[in-house]
């Protein structure tokens, strides 16, 4: 699906900053212990520098997570995932632990970042730039034929990235055959990692998401599709969150990232919405299959995604230490899985990661992540709830923005949701706008899957509200 962008004029993003009470400047003590980490940098004994990683990013970005090298072996597949050790960098029981506590995770606005760590650490020292050698978690994951686990390893080690790739770029290598040898396996990896993932359950959205991005002096809106480079990353990064569960599960503690499977009569309705809509759903064939085969760009596809997503809801991390909790599976991966592979961006990482080391290696877990586990669901969720609010606050201002001073237009829409009249609601549903970008209430009996013209009633950026209407 092609990026629409739309031009937006001027828009001030600081009112969510001050509305959502997002942190601002680190306080001195805690830039103090990142200076002075950065001036020393953990130097591991195990030296992985010859192995040629590279990054795969946003073109954009500087606080680089991960680094990756594939290769062929006998029989199979292996993949080095070098994962930012930053453990190594923030002191337990300093400021800047504190300080990253209370931050939870890196939060985006279109006007700038909040980072969860310093800039000197983050973007720097920490970060897996290709400018010198750095400290890393590295992963070694040994697949059969068939994409199926044999062997893992995890160990602090010394690594050296050799280039810092983008998106983009690296697609346009895939497409034309030219791809580098550290990444050249990787569509055919992801490929075989997506069709195993399908056959257990997995359930993946491939929805474009609303970005708002700069445009010269002022802003735009972005829908924007995953580019199949983007998929085939995403799922090494599975790849490495599994079997960071099942040393977890082996070793009898950990912090599992869990989702209830979809419920029976979830998916009940979504075949009724499949057959509604007129999306094929073969004899047989699993919730994730059915969705991989749907088209995003069209309205019933969209449709059909809107009604699946509501499959996938209470994710939630579950910690434990010696009795392995009943639900351990995340329903949308169709396995057991663990958040360990951005631990620059999101503080859970960095104590899963933790825990890994010390079980790979057969010692005890540090008590400094032992104690963390059980406090880290509720700064999980705290801070996720908070990143969700400045996105949507975001999209919700651009929106309003953009379309201020259109009241009583009418524009070209796709239905991708539906409700009924409930209380003081009316009837009414969501729609997606052709042009501009836009998803936005819309009042009336719509027709679910269908192209409407709906008029715009409400554009108040104050608000933050916009809303259609469709007779």
């Amino acid at each position: 699906m092609p990026i629409k962008r739309v031009w937006a004029p001027q828009i001030d993003f600081s009112v969510l900053r001050r509305e959502l009470r997002l942190p601002g400047e680190f306080p001195e003590a805690a830039l103090g212990e990142a200076r002075a980490a950065a001036a020393a940098p953990p130097r591991p004994g195990v030296d992985r520098t010859d192995v040629p990683f590279v990054t795969i990013d946003p073109a954009t970005s500087r606080d680089l997570d991960q680094a990756m090298h594939l290769s062929r072996r006998e029989g199979g597949y292996r993949v080095r995932y070098a994962i930012a050790d930053v453990a190594s960098y923030v002191r337990p029981g300093g400021a800047l632990e504190a300080e990253t506590w209370a931050r939870g995770q890196t939060i985006y606005l279109p006007d700038g970042r909040i980072p969860l760590h310093p800039e000197v650490l983050g973007e720097g020292a920490a970060s897996l730039l290709p400018d010198g050698d750095r400290a890393a978690v590295v992963w070694t994951i040994d697949l059969d034929a068939d994409g199926g686990t044999t062997g893992v390893a995890v160990e602090r080690a010394l690594v050296r990235s050799r280039a810092k790739l983008d998106y983009e770029s690296v697609q346009g290598q895939v497409d034309a055959g030219t791809a580098p040898e550290p990444i050249a396996l990787l569509p055919e990896l992801g490929r075989l990692l997506a069709a195993r993932a399908a056959d257990r359950g997995a359930v993946n959205l491939p929805l474009p998401e609303q970005e708002v991005e700069r445009d010269g002096d002022g802003w735009r809106l972005v829908l924007r599709a995953p580019l199949p480079v983007e998929e085939h990353n995403a799922h090494i990064s599975l790849l490495t969150g599994v079997a960071a569960a099942g040393l977890m599960l082996s070793g009898g503690i950990g912090l599992l990232r869990t989702m209830p499977a979809a419920r029976p009569e979830g998916v009940a309705k979504l075949r009724a919405a499949a057959e509604s809509l007129g999306v094929a759903w073969p004899e047989g064939a699993s919730v994730g299959a059915v969705i991989a085969a749907v088209d995003p760009g069209t309205p019933r596809g969209a449709a059909f995604l809107d009604q699946a997503a509501e499959l996938l809801r209470g994710a939630a991390y579950t910690p434990f230490d010696g009795t392995v909790p009943a639900e351990t599976v995340h329903g949308g991966v169709g396995a057991p899985y663990a958040h360990v592979t951005a631990p620059l961006r999101r503080l859970a990482d960095r104590y899963a990661t933790e825990v890994c080391l010390a079980l790979a290696a057969g010692v005890e877990v540090p008590s400094w992540a032992r104690e963390a586990l059980p406090r880290l669901p509720k700064a999980m969720g705290d801070t996720d709830r908070l990143a969700g609010a400045a996105n949507r606050g975001a999209i919700d201002l651009a929106e309003a923005v953009l379309l201020h001073g259109r009241v009583g237009e009418s524009f070209d829409a796709g239905v991708v949701d539906r409700d009924e009249a409930r209380g003081k609601r009316p009837q009414g549903g969501t729609v997606a706008l052709d042009d501009p970008a836009v998803r936005a209430r819309c009042v009336g009996d719509l027709p679910l899957g269908e192209r409407i013209r709906a008029t715009l009633t409400v554009a108040d950026p104050a608000a933050r509200k916009v809303e259609f209407e469709y007779r």
